[in-house]
């Protein structure tokens, strides 16, 4: 498909036409499974909520985080590769310094209007709970006899991101992974096997159980600097430096120094069966299907289905089922599409309009779904938990994601600019 220069007449000669260049197809599949995993994330995050026990992560290993990460990484490579190739290396790590300054901005907003709600929702007269101390933020609200921490250093421990405190720290470990791009574009443009090797190492380093029993240094940030005995020290939950495989891994893909995988019959069969072996070791098989043998399987083996360091059969799982669900969404997801006119074909047209646009705008989206979820948490804690207000609760938050998306696409659109007219 080409695209004719506006500018010139339709009847003028053909050859003082430029030449056309083609018009890139955007692949829908990226923004789709991003966009669900905005939902799942959602869901995920919502205390109390009974639709956590039937999200896609109790079926497997892996989670919406990695689809959010792998997605991420193939963003990144579309984004940000095209800047080192067309302006150099040094403008090319110039803006992934810029993205790493907006989503350290990012998390920073989100932190401080989570813990103001949850402090006024704390101090309701109808609450009886502490949700503060439910992210144990002690350290912001209370003196510590002992004077291990006060709340001036807490602050500035959390602006230089010494103190990570649970639930905020994917945005962390997703601006530790942009900063090692510039480095990773080295490697992969000379040769795949530099970047592989590379990754793996860093990989295999932050594998907690592996260093420790051969005696290496684990690789991992502390997440409360003021707890001296290691054996008590709280590490970053997502550690980046297990979790860039998986990142990398959809950067090389999009990026071009991995090929895409063939379809085939054999290929499809070996990520079903990874995949369908999963279910009876994952929490469906635990909870539902009573497999005690897999529970004790599972603690003896956390460390490679740890969700921490990123352990290995979490990343053959979720590589299998990415592999599947790439082939059934079709060639740049055409399968996706419909064209259909019925009723069917046209609430399936608007549904993924809304979950490509989702999808299109990930970090605003993100952003809200944690706050969003904690609120709804509290939400569910005054109506009560019964089926219908759960699922109300529920999309109620899908509707600020969906809202959140929309009113982000038209800010960087820009309307206050004059338009420019020819």
């Amino acid at each position: 498909m080409t695209f004719a220069d506006p500018t010139q007449s339709a009847t003028a000669p053909a050859a003082a036409a430029p030449a056309a260049q083609p018009a890139r197809v955007r692949d829908v599949r990226l923004d789709f499974f991003r966009g669900l995993a905005m939902f799942i994330i959602l869901f995920a995050h919502t205390p109390g909520n009974f639709l956590t026990s039937w999200i896609p992560a109790r079926f497997g290993f892996s989670d919406a985080t990695e689809i959010f990460v792998f997605c991420s990484g193939m963003a990144s490579a579309i984004a940000f590769g095209a800047t080192f190739d067309r302006a150099g290396w040094l403008l090319g790590t110039a803006r992934v310094i810029y993205r790493i300054w907006q989503v350290y901005w990012a998390h920073i907003g989100l932190f401080f209007a989570t813990a103001a709600m949850l402090a006024f929702l704390t101090n309701l007269d109808a609450t009886t709970r502490n949700y503060w101390g439910q992210l144990n933020l002690w350290m912001l609200f209370v003196e510590h006899s002992e004077g291990l921490w006060e709340t001036p250093d807490m602050l500035f421990r959390f602006m230089t991101l010494q103190w990570v405190p649970n639930l905020f720290d994917i945005l962390p470990m997703y601006m530790v992974i942009l900063a090692m791009m510039p480095v990773v574009i080295v490697l992969g443009d000379r040769h795949i096997g530099l970047l592989a090797a590379a990754s793996l190492i860093i990989w295999f380093l932050a594998q907690r159980k592996f260093t420790e029993s051969l005696g290496l240094p684990y690789l991992n940030f502390t997440a409360e600097p003021w707890v001296g005995n290691d054996d008590w020290q709280r590490r970053w939950f997502l550690n980046p430096f297990g979790w860039q495989l998986v990142f990398f891994t959809g950067f090389a893909f999009m990026r071009g120094w991995l090929p895409k995988p063939p379809v085939n019959a054999l290929l499809m069969g070996i990520a079903a069966f990874f995949v369908l072996a999963n279910v009876p070791l994952s929490n469906i098989g635990v909870r539902e299907f009573g497999f005690d043998w897999a529970r004790e399987w599972r603690v003896d083996n956390r460390q490679w289905i740890s969700k921490s360091d990123f352990g290995l059969l979490r990343y053959v799982q979720f590589l299998s089922l990415a592999y599947l669900a790439w082939v059934i969404a079709g060639d740049k997801g055409h399968r996706l599409i419909t064209k259909g006119t019925g009723l069917a074909a046209r609430v399936w047209q608007r549904t993924l309009a809304i979950i490509l646009r989702v999808g299109q705008q990930s970090l605003a989206v993100f952003v809200v779904s944690i706050f969003v979820a904690r609120f709804n948490g509290f939400a569910m804690d005054m109506l009560g938990r019964d089926t219908g207000t759960v699922l109300a609760v529920n999309a109620f938050g899908c509707g600020c994601l969906i809202f959140t998306a929309y009113l982000a696409g038209w800010f960087k659109t820009t309307p206050w600019k004059p338009k420019v007219t020819r």
